[in-house]
């Protein structure tokens, strides 16, 4: 406080006839911009493992960052108490490799979705991750139309509680092999057949790279199907910056061009100082 008051005593001395307005400004120029709010900026917790939760929302906070996600209700009161949400938790399911695509998981996973579902409207939250499954020798369509009828009996439930269901598209050249759900268009198709606005996918962009490429010319074919946005170096899920193949400011302008109202989450794995280089990372994507 006494550092913001030299600050603001500094500026106000040497300001003559500056408005108070334009003194504010000149004052958190010089103790930090703020973010640009083309973006709303959320980041995975699971790269960051070592740090704890609280040292990790405080951060987030400093850095402009509103959501830290893919955590599950036990975790949820610690993002309260800094004033964060979580804009894609997790907490129900039976994990990526089992998913709607086999009949058999539907009954478990109807019942883990539907138990959360109230959780998720209590904590002031509207959606929540869920997965195709690996293939295990099914075709595409067979599983497709799996999904569609697993999903189909959780719609009026998610419309009761106002949740949404997102689920993650991800490759399985190399991260995670099998997996079915692992192009755009397979996951607009199934939207398409779900057929309700409770549905939609998660566009990684790391993983949409590696198994399709043409990053910017799908987020604008099939953007009225995406929900939500991740983040990624590619080769290797690393920092987003100049070591990588993908330049993230055109992807941000075209996400920010489709009228994109969600969250887009940093979800790469920090090789240098994880703060430095998440809050490096959140400025390439805050666009102007």
């Amino acid at each position: 406080m006494s550092s913001r008051r030299s600050v603001l005593k500094n500026i106000a001395a040497g300001a003559g006839v500056l408005s108070l307005s334009e003194v504010f400004a000149a004052n958190e120029k010089a103790l930090g911009t703020k973010l640009n709010g083309k973006i709303n900026h959320s980041v995975c917790k699971w790269c960051y493992g070592s740090i704890p939760l609280d040292t990790f929302a405080q951060e987030c906070k400093k850095i402009g960052i509103t959501s830290i996600e893919l955590l599950g209700p036990e975790e949820w009161p610690t993002l309260k108490k800094y004033g964060l949400t979580c804009a894609l938790p997790q907490g129900a399911g039976m994990g990526i490799e089992k998913g709607f695509n086999d009949l058999a998981n539907h009954d478990e996973l109807v019942k883990s979705y539907e138990e959360i579902f109230p959780k998720l409207q209590a904590a002031g939250y509207t959606t929540v991750i869920c997965f195709s499954g690996n293939r295990r020798g099914m075709s595409d369509v067979d599983g497709m139309r799996n999904c569609a009828i697993g999903l189909r009996r959780l719609m009026p439930s998610a419309e009761k509680y106002g949740v949404t269901m997102i689920m993650e598209l991800l490759n399985s050249k190399v991260n995670h092999r099998d997996y079915m759900c692992d192009h755009t268009a397979w996951g607009a198709g199934l939207c398409e057949m779900v057929g309700s606005q409770r549905f939609k996918l998660l566009y990684d962009i790391y993983h949409m790279q590696i198994m399709e490429g043409d990053v910017i010319a799908t987020i604008k074919k099939y953007h009225q199907y995406i929900g939500h946005y991740h983040t990624g170096g590619v080769p290797g899920r690393n920092e987003i910056d100049e070591e990588q193949e993908l330049y993230y400011p055109a992807i941000m302008k075209a996400i920010v061009e489709t009228g994109f109202k969600g969250f887009v989450a940093q979800e790469f794995i920090p090789k240098r100082e994880p703060i430095s280089s998440l809050k490096k990372c959140v400025e390439i994507c805050d666009i102007s």
